[in-house]
């Protein structure tokens, strides 16, 4: 077997094989005699064919058996010849494809980059610093308040805050548009639930008011049909409706889980989970920063077989978890690169370091993890007797372990943020 390999642009490269008539014709006769006593054909006594008749009946298709399972395995091991590692299935041409001539074809495919991991002593990174304060858990619990507010008909005009159950009928350059009309809709004033502008010219209205007004859709509205459109809204009002409050009483602390209804036990369970969430968000922040710089510092070129895999397993889960979200399959292609690029990246790092897996640090995310559940010992035995979910959390955790290597030997600056800040930052 002859090998040679050319190198294209970027990750690509061709592996040209030859392999000699005699190896081909050999295994051809091999496989024909094996042949022999099984072979009918009309005229002959089973196990009596000639070779010759056998030959001019198989000897093509047997031909094609045996230069398909040569080529697979001359391409195998042409790799492990050359110390090729291909990313994808290769695109194969023959060349020389016929009996009693050299078996010719290349195999062109793409390679895994090599990944030469750029220090990280001295890396730059900002580490948040930021707590839970007694203002933070008096705002929460106005929003729980809010959340389980009801709300009472008001004959005078609607403020901020006020609930208004409308009709209205939109137009863009006189004509109706799909999902422009609707009837008895409940819009709260403030709640930013609808288009730029419209919640604004609800104020002042009463029940019974009619009224007509132009707003402009979003130019990166959802809908791109409406995008960056004028909108013309004729609206009536139904009733409007101020919010009533329910106060931080027992009964309030029992529908949120305080068994003795105590004031203060719910004030320290919301701050116990803000607190949780916090560290979550703090977390995930670094680790972005982290992620972020190893791709700075570590340019690589990726396999474009592995980042379509990538972009058509990101399409599916958003199908899977959002059904009719789901675009077309090029929309994903950034996300999908910068996965790749990180899978390989991470990959080096966790062998420069030696990092290994840690159950004990699995446990603990999988108990942490519990703590947002109602029962939380039943979450931990679901996911301790589920291999598959395990090694997802054994993912995350080794992600963690190369975000703790990296930060020990970086040069961090910290800066202090408020929890509002952090929460609802790109909000």
């Amino acid at each position: 077997m002859q090998v040679s390999v050319e190198a294209g642009e970027g990750l690509e490269r061709k592996l040209k094989i030859q392999i000699p008539t005699e190896t081909v014709d050999m295994q051809v006769e091999s496989r024909l005699k094996s042949m022999l006593p099984r072979v009918k054909i009309d005229g002959f006594r089973p196990g009596k064919v000639p070779m010759k008749v056998v030959k001019q009946h198989y000897g093509e298709q047997v031909f094609q058996e045996v230069a398909g399972e040569l080529m697979q395995n001359s391409f195998r091991d042409a790799l492990v010849q050359e110390n090729l590692s291909p990313a994808g299935d290769p695109a194969i041409s023959a060349e020389s494809f016929k009996q009693g001539e050299p078996l010719e074809f290349t195999a062109t495919f793409e390679v895994y980059p090599d990944v030469e991991l750029a220090p990280v002593t001295g890396m730059k990174l900002e580490k948040i610093q930021s707590s839970v304060t007694d203002a933070d858990v008096d705002k929460m619990i106005e929003t729980l308040r809010k959340q389980r507010s009801s709300w009472n008909i008001v004959e005078r005009a609607a403020g901020d805050g006020d609930k208004l159950t409308v009709d209205f009928k939109g137009m863009i350059d006189g004509e109706a548009f799909d999902g422009g009309s609707a009837d008895s809709v409940p819009v709260v004033i403030g709640s930013s639930a609808m288009i730029p502008g419209f919640e604004d010219n609800l104020k002042g209205l009463k029940a019974g008011d009619e009224t007509t007004f132009k707003v402009n859709f979003p130019d990166d509205y959802k809908a791109e049909h409406l995008a960056g459109k004028e909108a013309e809204f004729a609206v009536t009002v139904n009733t409007v409706e101020e919010p009533s409050l329910p106060e931080v009483d027992e009964e309030f602390a029992k529908s949120f889980g305080v068994e003795d209804g105590s004031a203060e036990k719910l004030r320290e369970d919301i701050r116990g989970n803000m607190a949780r969430e916090l560290e979550n968000r703090i977390r995930t922040e670094m680790k972005n920063a982290v992620m972020d710089k190893l791709i700075e510092k570590n340019p690589i070129d990726v396999p474009a077989a592995i980042v379509s895999q990538e972009a058509e397993t990101l399409q599916k889960q958003t199908a899977a978890q959002l059904p009719g979200s789901e675009q077309p399959v090029e929309a994903y292609t950034n996300d999908a690169t910068r996965r790749v690029k990180l899978g390989l990246i991470l990959a080096e790092v966790v062998k420069t370091a030696a990092i290994q897996p840690d159950a004990e640090k699995v446990r603990e995310r999988v108990e942490a993890m519990s703590k947002d559940y109602e029962d939380p010992d039943e979450f931990v035995r679901y996911y301790q007797s589920n291999p598959q979910l395990l090694r997802g959390i054994e993912t995350l955790v080794m992600e963690d372990m190369v975000v703790d290597w990296i930060v020990d030997q970086a040069e961090i600056n910290e800066t202090e943020r408020s929890f509002d800040d952090l929460m609802n930052a790109g909000l």
